[in-house]
Formats: C-alpha cells, structure tokens, sequence
C-alpha cells in the first residue's frame, strides 16, 4: 500500500514537473519573438528608410554609408546593428531612438575652439561599426536595438529641447553618429533653420557623398584618429585607417571646423616614431592650427589589465607635435596640466586657462588673442 501512495505521489510530482516546463518553454519562445530582429521596428510608421544604400538581385541590398558596405539578405543587420534589410529595402532602426541623452560642456567632446564655456545637448544611441578594445561606451555602442531601453525623441523634439535650455550647440557623441545617420542629417539640418550649431565626435569611417552631404548642415567635427600604423588600427579597432585619412581631408576641405583627438593607450599605438609621423601628416595635409588633443587612457571594455598612460608619454609626445610645428597640442584627461590650455602660438601668452572642462580665463577677443592681435582659428561665439 505504501509503495502505491509513494508511486502516485512520484507521478504527482513529475506531471507538474513537465506543466512548469511546458510554461517555460511557451515564455522562452515568447521572449524569442518579442525581441527578434524585426520587432524593433513595432510599425510601419516607424520605419525610417536609409539615405545611401543600393538594391540587389533577390531583395538584398548594400549599404553605403561607411566603408564596410555590408552586403545583406533580406531580414539580416549590418556590422553596426541598426541597419536592417526589410523586404528589399535598408532601414534605420535607431531613427528618433537615442539611449542617452545630456547636457554636457563643449569642451567634453572635447572642443576647445568651438564656443568655450558653452553647454552641448548631446545625444547617442545603440550601434557602432567598429568593435575597439577600449570602447568606453560598450554598455550601447556595441548593442542592439532589443538590449537597452530607449527614449522617443524626434528631430524637432532635440531641437526644442535645445531652444527651451537656451543649449548653442546639439552634439552627436557616445556611440559613433555615422550608423545613426538619417537621425543626425534631419536634426542638424532642422537646426541650422533655427540658428543652432551642431557637431558630432566620430571614428570617421564614413564614406565620401554621405559625408559631404551631411557637413552642410554641421558646424564642428571631432575625430578620433586612433592609431596611425595601419595594422595596429586594424587589430586596436576591427576598421581601417584609409578612409579615416580621407574623412580629415574632406572635412578640412569643406572648411568645417575640425579637432583631433588621439588617445595614447600603453604599449599599443604610444610607440613615438608612429605619433611624429601622425604629426607631420596633420601639418602636410590639414595645417598647423588643426588642434590635437593627446588624451590619456584608463582601463576599460577589453583592454582593462593595461595601465593609464603615463605623464611623460604624453609629455613627450607632446613635445614632438610642438617641435613639429602644430599650433595648438593638448594634453586630455590629466586636469590641472598646463598643456591643456590654450596659448597664443605668437606671443606664447595664456589665452585661454582651462582645469579639465572648466575656463577660469578667455583672452580670445574677436577671434584674436587681445595681447598681440594674433588669428586665432576656430569659432569662438563671439
């Protein structure tokens, strides 16, 4: 009798062992398509097609923004994560859909001949075309659309935002503004209609009539040149460092306002011969008042064994970009050094002081240092 009850029991058990299962496995596949790839998209009014791509046989297309030109079958994603082909055509799947949003000081970007002392609505969403070791914005820029809470935010939304915190200057930042395109060409051009500026911080791989298109409506770009050896760029980045070059070249040829940053990570690209022969590039090919700005690393993502960089490699990097010849060196990330203030490459006097974002002191009058009336390039607000 005993062993009956136990053996019924036993059955008891193991039936609602496998109900439970059974629930599991109907959540699972639940979960699986509310978050497939096409989900994303909600609706049909939601969807923003892709300014540069062509169309293929069978309904695949090839994307044109950036120099990967994914090839893609339809229902498939590009390299970066936000461009999908849906039914023959390439859409946008961040469009309006920003994971961060701040205000934050130009001089974060970091820009220092840009409107000083001014405040930046920035803005980023999911994705990048890169996959560097140290990418400090790994949380979103290297996610898709499902893996982070988003915010709605149109163009004209950003744009009001900024008009209504009196903020001169909307910023596209923290992931890399190329693989949310369509959303930073309608902003910045709804911008300019309302006299606002606009910039974006890039790797700079986009490609070349996307790139002309948008720099009309742009103001200031900053660019990350992360390596100058092209094998290194490669292995530091998965991108390449040719049309990176080509990008500086154009946007100093479109006469946009450009700054470079050049983050110094140990034992990876601080070998100096490589960083005199980034210098003397910037001088040939973008002039001697392009600035510069060695930042210092820290750990992060993928790279977080190797140490900070050290004073003296950025010291002494510094000093080749000076001997050099380039106008205006910074020294980032170190707050209270001297090179990162700006000095009138005339007189050598201090033109502008500056302790990590903050300016205690702008001597710049009229585009000009007021000591010896020498041009200093950049767009001052003034």
């Amino acid at each position: 009798m005993s062993i009956k009850v136990v053996d019924y029991k036993l059955k008891f058990v193991l039936k609602i062992i496998a109900f439970l299962f059974l629930i599991f496995l109907v959540l699972v596949i639940f979960w699986q398509n509310s978050f497939s790839s096409s989900n994303v998209i909600l609706n049909e009014e939601e969807l923003i097609e892709a300014k540069y791509y062509s169309t293929l046989q069978d309904k695949a297309v090839q994307c044109q923004l950036c120099f990967r030109k994914c090839i893609l079958l339809e229902g498939e994603r590009g390299f970066c994560l936000t461009r999908e082909n849906i039914e023959g055509k390439l859409y946008s799947l961040v469009y309006g859909k920003p994971v961060a949003v701040h205000i934050d000081p130009i001089e974060k970007e970091p820009m220092y001949h840009f409107y000083p002392g001014t405040d930046s609505l920035c803005l980023g969403t999911v994705g990048c075309n890169f996959r560097c070791l140290n990418c400090i914005n790994w949380q979103f820029a290297l996610k898709s659309p499902e893996e982070v809470d988003t915010i709605s935010l149109s163009p004209a939304e950003v744009i009001q935002m900024a008009i209504q915190h009196e903020i001169p200057t909307i910023c596209f930042t923290y992931n890399d503004p190329i693989v949310l395109y369509e959303y930073v060409y309608d902003t910045a051009k709804l911008a300019k209609e309302k006299g606002l500026k606009v910039s974006f911080h890039s790797n700079g791989s986009i490609n070349h009539d996307p790139l002309v298109a948008l720099l009309k409506y742009v103001d200031a770009v900053a660019i990350d040149l992360k390596a100058f050896d092209p094998k290194i760029y490669r292995q530091l980045t998965g991108g390449e460092l040719s049309p990176v070059l080509e990008t500086l070249k154009i946007i100093k040829k479109e006469k946009i306002w450009l700054e470079i940053i050049y983050l110094i990570i140990p034992t990876i690209n601080d070998d100096l011969e490589d960083i005199k022969k980034m210098c003397l590039w910037i001088k040939e090919e973008l002039g001697e008042d392009t600035p510069l700005h060695l930042s210092r690393f820290f750990p992060a993502c993928k790279l977080t064994r190797l140490p900070p960089t050290s004073l003296k490699t950025l010291e002494d990097a510094c000093k080749i970009a000076q001997e050099i010849g380039l106008h205006y060196v910074y020294i980032d990330n170190v707050p209270g050094n001297q090179n990162g203030n700006t000095f009138c490459p005339n007189c050598g006097k201090l033109l502008i002081h500056r302790v990590q974002f903050l300016i205690f002191e702008n001597n710049i009058k009229q585009g000009k240092c007021k000591f010896c009336g020498c041009n200093i390039p950049g767009d001052w607000g003034q």
